[in-house]
């Protein structure tokens, strides 16, 4: 007569996969929250769509909305050379394609370089993201 030998009992998993797993949704929770480049694009186009000022191209002034518009086409246009958010304001937001003259923004009195106006408001963007981060 031959001797059954024990099944090997089944396995569970051992605290460290345990641990292990929540590292990994702890780190992915975290990565998905972090500011990505698109998110700062997005930041960027909703800034000037959304700003209380005038925007000056080519000798003309527009408004926010057409400005947004215009913005977007190029940047649509010019996707695939866009890695960041300094890209769509070198690229983008920065002077005409057409006649290289610079695209200016009025806000109040104040009026400067589109390219400025952004890089600013994208420095302070990074900024408040970074505090947010802090207080994890």
């Amino acid at each position: 007569m031959r001797l059954k030998t024990p099944c090997a009992a089944p396995r569970r998993p051992g605290l460290a996969l345990v641990l292990a797993g929540l590292f990994l949704l702890v780190a992915l929770a975290a990565r998905a929250d972090r500011v990505t480049p698109r998110k700062e694009i997005a930041h960027l186009l909703g800034t000037i769509a959304a700003a209380d000022c005038r925007f000056i191209r080519n000798g003309k002034t527009y408004d926010a909305q057409a400005a947004h518009e215009h913005i977007r086409k190029k940047y649509e246009y010019l996707q695939s050379r866009i890695r960041s958010a300094e890209d769509i304001i070198r690229y983008a937001a920065t002077r005409s394609s057409m006649s290289g003259e610079p695209y200016r923004v009025a806000c109040g009195d104040r009026v400067l370089p589109c390219a400025d106006w952004l890089r600013a408001e994208l420095a302070r963007f990074r900024r408040l993201a970074g505090k947010a981060d802090e207080n994890l």
